[in-house]
């Protein structure tokens, strides 16, 4: 039971928090976690592709396209490994799981594929060569452009659109 000035006091409190978590950026996030460890949110939308289909998805984008990164929209490596593709001229397929209707599912069955649930999951030439870290790390070692200009060559011959079929050109 509350007192007379409780009440408003206690409204108060809860819309401090929310405010500070809004302003903090994280109040989608909180939200999301909420609902999710409740069990509403699965509940609420059909179960998309099978986890046999994921990765099969998975893999067929992986060998169709030179480069890939499975990534998400808001994620600080993400936007770091696609920058460092991008300095240097390279074509890649981007797959948003977090815009995908199956994109839990696929980060399932990448992190079956590779041992890493995190994203960015990058892949190169049919390999993953690990997230945004790891790809910058590559760059910076002068070893990412030989891997994407070995499989340049191989993906030119197929023409597919947004798997390396223009020409790749390292920035000097």
């Amino acid at each position: 039971m509350f007192y007379p000035g409780q009440r408003r006091n206690c409204f108060v409190a809860v819309c401090s928090v929310f405010a500070m978590f809004f302003h903090a950026g994280c109040l989608r996030s909180l939200l999301w976690t909420g609902c999710r460890r409740m069990g509403n949110l699965t509940s609420s939308h059909p179960r998309g592709l099978s986890s046999t289909a994921c990765l099969q998805y998975v893999q067929d984008v992986v060998s169709q396209n030179c480069v890939v990164i499975f990534s998400k929209t808001t994620c600080p490596y993400c936007k770091m490994a696609k920058n460092v593709f991008n300095e240097i001229g390279a074509t890649y397929k981007v797959i948003e799981l977090d815009e995908h209707n199956d994109g839990r599912s696929l980060q399932e069955a990448l992190a079956q594929m590779t041992g890493a649930r995190t994203v960015p999951r990058v892949f190169v030439n049919g390999h993953c060569i690990g997230g945004g870290s790891d790809t910058k790390q590559l760059h910076q070692q002068g070893k990412l452009v030989p891997l994407i200009e070995q499989c340049a060559s191989c993906c030119a011959a197929t023409g597919s659109e947004g798997s390396g079929a223009r020409q790749f050109e390292a920035a000097k």
